[in-house]
């Protein structure tokens, strides 16, 4: 049951004889503020007075709050304002509690629009233009009328289980959009937010971001798509404004596709002047067929008993085992000398020291790998494509096409690489290959003679 008016303490307390406002400063900001409650004392010992009056304090504290919390500032301190205002007035435990936030919300929107500069032909007030504008819009926000576009981010991200570069995807796409929408003038608002705007944004996006490739593009849109989507399933939205909105991938020819390097190539590679922690991670690399990030992430606990465990990669669920080929067998034992299970098997490229980089483990090998491949003359550029035709990913192709030269089973091959199986025997029953066979067919790839 909803306070009376007459009992509603909310944010308020007594301080002798006066009533004050209080807000309690969330724990992870408290050190920095010095403080784990804001407090302003009231002149008045009425209840009904304090609760017309607690709101100017209880929105300047939440701001100081906002501004700990986000120390490089934002880009619209009304709008943050506003958003506030809409979370206590949508929170109102009784009807007047909502009528003196509207009264409040009154009094700041003719502060925003100032006094009035004319007066029109049938007697009514003029403002200023830009002023007039930002109080319409503060009102509509504050009121609970108009809903931000990145209102639901916050908790919709919270339920995201993303990896890093994901995430960092899904906010470059937002910023991509409110960018527009600003440049543009179009509100962003969910309300009026259509798919005409969707088709708008979409037919300039290629253009906004320098780029005509496909699937980048499609990257961003699906990640706005999935923010709408999950909206929808909370009934914020009425409909998937982003659903069709997609690029069409041009079908690459085969001298366009990503390939496996030839054995010359792999000559090159594994017999040039790398430093000896690359030349390790690409012999790893040719004969496990793993990516990059799982082999660069590799502990001395990962190692044991014959066998890699490969953290997940892209879709997979879960950690994988996979053989130690023969040929590997002396780099491991060489890389697990003297060390404990939680030491890195590849050291000399350490996670980055920021907590908030978004950045894989490995990100720094592959400019190194990147940096070598070209040095040796290994190389395949694709006219208009950041990537080329080879890269780390090429070993990975390669020990697939060795695999299967050799005759083992395409399912058995993708169970090594960690793909998804395909077909309901294998991929929903089967729990998987015995580790035997799995080394039957990593063992069956050999390094070409030359290496």
């Amino acid at each position: 049951m909803a306070k009376p008016a007459k009992s509603d303490t909310r944010y308020l307390e007594k301080h002798g004889t006066k009533w004050r406002v209080c807000v309690s400063v969330p724990r992870n900001l408290q050190a920095a503020m010095g403080a784990t409650k804001l407090k302003e004392t009231l002149e008045t010992d009425s209840l009904a007075e304090a609760n017309r009056q607690k709101w100017l304090w209880v929105a300047k504290f939440q701001e100081r709050i906002e501004a700990a919390r986000n120390p490089q500032g934002t880009s619209d301190a009304l709008m943050d304002e506003a958003k506030r205002l809409a979370v206590l007035r949508k929170a109102a435990a009784s009807e007047h509690v909502e009528d003196s936030l509207d009264a409040y919300i009154g009094q700041r929107v003719s502060e925003i629009a100032g006094n009035p500069i004319a007066v029109g032909r049938e007697g009514e007030a003029l403002y200023e233009p830009d002023r007039e504008l930002a109080a319409v819009r503060f009102s509509g926000v504050a009121s609970g009328h108009r809903t931000p576009i990145e209102a639901h981010r916050e908790l919709y991200q919270g339920q995201l289980r993303v990896k890093a570069r994901t995430l960092a995807d899904d906010n470059r796409a937002i910023k991509y959009l409110l960018d527009w929408c600003r440049d543009e003038n179009v509100p962003a608002f969910l309300e009026t937010f259509g798919r005409r705007e969707a088709i708008r944004f979409t037919d300039a996006f290629p253009q906004l971001i320098g780029t005509q490739q496909a699937r980048t593009l499609n990257k961003y849109i699906r990640r706005l798509g999935s923010y709408w989507n999950w909206m929808g399933n909370r009934d914020e939205v009425k409909t998937n404004v982003w659903q069709g909105r997609t690029y069409t991938i041009p079908q690459e020819t085969a001298e366009e596709k990503e390939r496996p390097f030839t054995d010359a190539e792999m000559i090159k590679l594994l017999t040039g002047p790398a430093p000896q922690e690359l030349h390790d991670v690409m012999r790893i690399g040719a004969l496990s067929g793993a990516r990059l990030d799982a082999i660069v992430s590799l502990r001395v606990r990962d190692c044991r008993d014959g066998t890699f465990t490969f953290k997940p990669q892209k879709k997979e669920t879960a950690s994988r085992l996979c053989p130690i080929h023969s040929h590997l067998e002396a780099i491991v034992e060489r890389r697990m000398q003297g060390k404990v299970d939680e030491d890195w098997i590849f050291p000399e490229w350490p996670a980055a020291k920021s907590t908030k980089s978004q950045r894989e483990r490995s990100f720094k090998t592959s400019n190194h790998f990147t940096e070598y491949r070209r040095l040796v003359g290994v190389d395949d550029p694709r006219e208009g494509n950041r990537r080329g035709r080879v890269n780390f990913h090429s070993f990975r192709r390669w020990f697939a096409t060795r695999a299967e030269q050799a005759d083992q089973p395409e399912s058995l091959i993708a169970a090594v690489l960690g793909h998804r199986r395909q077909g309901v025997t294998l991929g929903i029953y089967s729990s998987g290959p015995q580790l035997k066979q799995a080394k039957r067919c990593v063992e069956s790839v050999k390094l070409p003679v030359s290496v």
